[in-house]
Formats: C-alpha cells, structure tokens, sequence
C-alpha cells in the first residue's frame, strides 16, 4: 500500500471508529455497529439497488416473530340487526399465523492494496470504499430472495452461484408455504418436482398473457385479484420472448411506433410487467412489491476490519440476521418451468 493510500485509508478507519463510538484499534476485533450507523447502512444498501427501493426493507427487534402482514386481513363492511344481536368490529389486519426467523448472513469482502491505490487519488476515497461494500450487498440479497432454496451451515459459492445455499427467498417460501399458488412444480420435504407449463401452439397456453391471467384467477385471492398493484416480476429473457416477435421483422412506420407503444408499456396479462435481476428465466410472479420484504434484526450488525499485508489486501467481515418474507400467501402466484415453443406435433401425437 503506497504512503498516500496509508494515509487516506488512516483516514476512513478513524471516521468509521468515530461513528461506531470504538477505537481505532478495536475495528480488528468483531464490534457490534451503532444502531443509527446500521439503520443509515440498511438504507444506503436498499437504495444502491433499484428493485430494493421498491419492496419492503423493515427492521424488527426480535430474531423471530409474527409477520407484520399487508394489513388486509378481511373485509369490514356488514350489516347487523341490533334487535337480535350486537355489532361484532372485526380487526382488518388479522392475519393467518406465519413466523418469520432472521438468520445470519455474512456479507465478507476483500479490498486489494492494488485497488486501494487507484482509489487513494480520487476526493470520494471513502465514499467508493462504502459504495464496493454496499452495491454487492445489495445485489447479493436480491439473488438470495429469487434463488435461495435453503440455509447451510457453510454455503458452497462454487456449487451454488446463485446463493441457492445462504438462506430461503421468496420463491422458495411460496413453494413450501403455499403451494395452492404455485403452478410448475410440486415441493415435497424442500425437494421440488418441476412440472412443465408449457406456451405456444399445442401447448396449454397460446401466449404468456393467458398464462397471467389464469394465474390470477385460479391463484390469487379474490380479495386481491383487482388489486390495481398486482404486478408480474420476471426476468429479461422472459420478456424477449414476449416482446422479440415484435421487432424481430420489417416494419411500416406505424407498425414500429405500435410495437414501440406496446413495449414501453412492459405489460403481460393486463398487469405491469417488472424486471429483476436474478429472477428465474423460466418463471413468473405475480403480487404486489409490498408483498416482499427483508427482515432485518437490530443491534445484530458485526463488523470487523482487518488488514492483512500477509495478502496484500483489507478484508472487511460483516454479518447481520435477516429473514426473506412474504407478508401475505393470498396475494402472491409462482409460475415455473415455463416452456415457449411449438408443443403441435406432440399434441397431435397424443391425440392420435
């Protein structure tokens, strides 16, 4: 590490030991962060990711407890004959009892000396040392919500790109929770059978916007099917195969602006369509943003900053408790294994 570096990564180390109320020299050891210091990290982590800022990222005092739910539990108006009976007020917000636990998750980052000296000359030294910590983070709970399937005691990176091992995400939650909304697969003892649904000419759906609209009348509640913040979380590709038909040919003026109109619009099954990065390419869910949130525990943030000239690097350890959640079953369909193509010579087949 050159001498400027040193003195510019000094630097950072006595902000961070100021705002946490340690000394420098205990940053090497695990401390717990400042509670105002955690929440202002939370927010600059769901910030610093697009799809964060529009679910939920909650703190909660307890490891474990009972989900903070949507708040429509029930209907409320009714009538009543006060001759015969008293009026019964019925709490909107009850939901059926579902626990949430937070779990550890340990975000661990390593900082080059290299790195640090392209860095060391620029005014937002700290600020880009912050920014590596926080964007991977937050990227990294996005993964674990689409792809998490469950929690090891050490997870596998190399088998498990995608951190399938950290902890269970929302899909996950949906198959093993409420597999009345899941259409796709089956879950059985947190193995899942894949079921193909399969699109396109002979298939059991012509386009994907049937295949929305059955999920929302077969899969939602009726008391979330008009919903006007019901929306379709899918993935890039899944979106090329419904709007690629459309660009993919020679175009009148008109027939470009249509398609233009169309796919700006981003919509499937009458719904707004929504993009996530990591999402499944093969499946769909349907719900509202609200309807995902990220637990985070309080006062469980550890942190600790080592340097290790032995590797010529900053390692940075950090960990804090969260839980992946989905407030409410009722308002939320998993699609999966969805197969587009031409399924007409199969089916004549079997008909025959």
């Amino acid at each position: 590490m050159k001498k400027n570096t040193r003195f510019a990564f000094n630097a950072y180390l006595q902000q961070l030991a100021r705002l946490n109320g340690v000394a420098v020299e205990e940053l090497s050891s695990k401390f717990t962060v400042e509670p105002s210091v955690q929440q202002t990290l939370e927010d600059q982590i769901q910030q610093s990711a697009a799809f964060l800022t529009l679910i939920n990222v909650t703190p909660v005092t307890e490891q474990s407890g009972q989900l903070l739910g949507l708040g429509v539990g029930s209907t409320i108006a009714g009538t009543t004959d006060t001759t015969a009976k008293e009026r019964e007020p019925v709490d909107p917000t009850l939901m059926v009892d579902v626990e949430y636990k937070c779990e550890q998750t340990n975000f661990d980052t390593v900082l080059t000396y290299a790195k640090l000296d392209l860095w060391a000359k620029f005014q937002d030294f700290q600020v880009r040392i912050r920014n590596a910590i926080v964007k991977r983070q937050a990227l990294d709970r996005i993964m674990i919500g689409f792809n998490g399937v469950k929690r090891a005691k050490t997870s596998n990176r190399s088998e498990n790109p995608l951190l399938q091992d950290v902890n269970k995400g929302w899909l996950q939650k949906i198959r093993e929770d409420a597999p009345d909304h899941v259409m796709g697969s089956t879950t059985t003892g947190g193995e899942t059978t894949p079921d193909a649904v399969k699109v396109g000419k002979g298939g059991e759906y012509a386009n994907l916007d049937a295949v929305v609209m059955d999920a929302v009348n077969e899969l939602i509640d009726v008391v979330y099917q008009d919903d006007d913040d019901l929306v379709v979380i899918c993935g890039r590709e899944l979106l090329s195969d419904k709007y690629f038909p459309l660009v993919n040919k020679e175009q009148e003026n008109s027939e470009k602006l249509a398609a233009d109109m169309i796919i700006s619009q981003k919509r499937m099954g009458g719904l707004q369509a929504v993009r996530a990065p990591f999402f499944p390419p093969n499946a769909l869910l349907i719900t509202r943003l609200d309807n995902l949130s990220i637990y985070w525990q309080e006062d469980t943030r550890r942190r600790s900053v080592i340097d290790n000239p032995k590797r010529d690097r900053i390692e940075n350890f950090e960990s804090v408790n969260e839980a992946y959640v989905v407030e409410d079953y009722r308002c939320a369909a998993l699609v999966e294994n969805i197969q587009i193509g031409d399924f007409s010579a199969a089916a004549a087949e079997a008909g025959a």
